[in-house]
């Protein structure tokens, strides 16, 4: 555990927002209306192009209306939009095999911004306001590593956080952030992965039902290095993990995976993004949910860019969500960017349904109650995802967590009907 606070940060970088050519309109005479500036906009779909820099003030007040802000709840958001945050050290406690170690390290660390910068106000903000850097690093190559930071302390104040996650070059191992308790964070966590590492990030998001999380999560995944990403999201009242991938180097792989369970008023957001930037790359996006209780929204976002410079991409995405009650709210949006011919294959799929009745019924058919099948269904809905991690622990201590979001959920929905009886009322 540390409590050492680094010295103040330093000023952030920027990086110029993209410029679309004015010849464009040039060539036909025309010229942009002086009150759009269009000549200088990006159109918002192209992920890819989005402007990105470190300083909060470079981004404008989020209104509610953009693209990518356009589900969230501002109104619960708001503190971490526009500050002030302590970016300062926080306790953790860290448990850690011989060849992986994490530490504290200045705002100024030379690590910070090797994976990406902020795209949107929330990441700058945090990216700002930053005065420590947690610094995990996994060099072992002779076992697979592990380290698991867990992290209870944020407290209801504004806080920023910076997390620093580097594979050395053909180092093997895990790590995993597990959050709980109340807390109002936002926070960036860049992750390297050097050529030939192979690297399995979890985050788990198991906060109190009071608790914020914005967290915006950048890869970089060196030649022949393979990153296994994975986010669990289960407690809390707001949270919106983003997490993207650049596969700039050949051969390339990433495993992008995510659970997570919503009740009745919680709001969980994921928006996804992989950059195929280099030939021969591959990666997979499978993000799971379930949803029941009144006001239950979830939000998925899925972005793949195959670039010119990616010929023999392999790549495909998913989301599955399972609607558990009426009352509840899953967006859904895959998308696809596809710049070159010569790939391997790519594809996206979304589905948002009930209860499937024929496995309910094959189930109670066998003389299994319909409260014990309903339960059996949705596990293996969710099983599915989290036993990618790789961790026997913490896959059953998960599985129990769900179990239990199911066994509260139903209780929830059984008190209006318990009430109404006690009431002499018809339910």
């Amino acid at each position: 555990m540390s409590s050492t606070t680094p010295p103040p940060h330093i000023d952030q970088p920027t990086e110029p927002a993209s410029t679309l050519s004015s010849g464009g309109t040039d060539q036909h005479g025309a010229r942009a209306h002086s009150d759009g500036g269009w000549d200088t906009k990006v159109p918002v779909q192209t992920r890819s192009e989005r402007f990105r820099s470190g300083d909060v003030d470079a981004f404008p007040t989020v209104t509610g209306r953009e693209v990518n802000w356009k589900f969230a709840p501002l109104a619960k958001i708001q503190p971490l939009l526009d500050g002030p945050l302590d970016g300062s050290a926080y306790p953790f406690l860290a448990t850690q095999s011989a060849g992986a170690d994490v530490e504290w390290g200045r705002s100024d660390d030379p690590r910070v911004g090797g994976a990406g910068l902020p795209e949107d106000r929330a990441a700058a903000a945090a990216w700002s306001a930053r005065d420590a850097v947690l610094a995990i690093t996994v060099s072992g190559t002779d076992e697979y590593e592990s380290i698991t930071v867990t992290r209870s302390d944020f407290g209801t104040q504004p806080r920023a956080a910076h997390t620093v996650i580097t594979a050395e070059p053909h180092a093997q191992g895990i790590v995993v952030i597990d959050n709980r308790g109340t807390a109002l964070l936002s926070e960036n966590v860049e992750v390297v992965v050097r050529d030939g590492a192979r690297l399995t990030v979890v985050t788990v998001q198991d906060w109190d039902d009071d608790a914020v999380h914005v967290s915006t999560h950048f890869a970089e995944v060196g030649r022949d290095a393979f990153l296994k990403h994975v986010v669990v999201s289960l407690g809390g009242d707001v949270i919106r993990v983003n997490p993207s991938t650049h596969l700039g180097a050949q051969g390339g792989d990433v495993e992008m995976y995510g659970v997570y369970f919503a009740d009745a008023g919680q709001y969980i957001e994921q928006q996804v993004y992989v950059d195929h930037d280099a030939p021969n790359t591959r990666s997979r996006v499978n993000y799971k949910g379930a949803l029941q209780g009144q006001g239950a929204h979830t939000v998925w976002i899925g972005d793949v860019l195959i670039g010119r410079s990616a010929p023999g991409t392999d790549s495909y995405e998913q989301n599955r969500n399972l609607v558990l009650t009426d009352g509840t709210r899953a967006d859904s949006i895959p998308n696809l960017e596809i710049e070159t011919g010569d790939i391997t294959g790519a594809g996206h799929a979304s589905a948002t349904g009930r209860f499937d009745d024929e496995q309910l019924f094959y189930l109670q058919a066998r003389g299994i109650p319909e409260e014990e099948a309903r339960r059996l269904v949705v596990l293996g809905f969710l099983v599915e995802v989290i036993q990618k991690i790789g961790a026997p622990e913490l896959e059953e201590r998960l599985i129990a967590a769900v179990e239990q979001e199911l066994l509260e959920g139903r209780t929830v929905l059984a008190a209006p009907a318990t009430e109404a009886a006690a009431a002499g009322v018809d339910a």
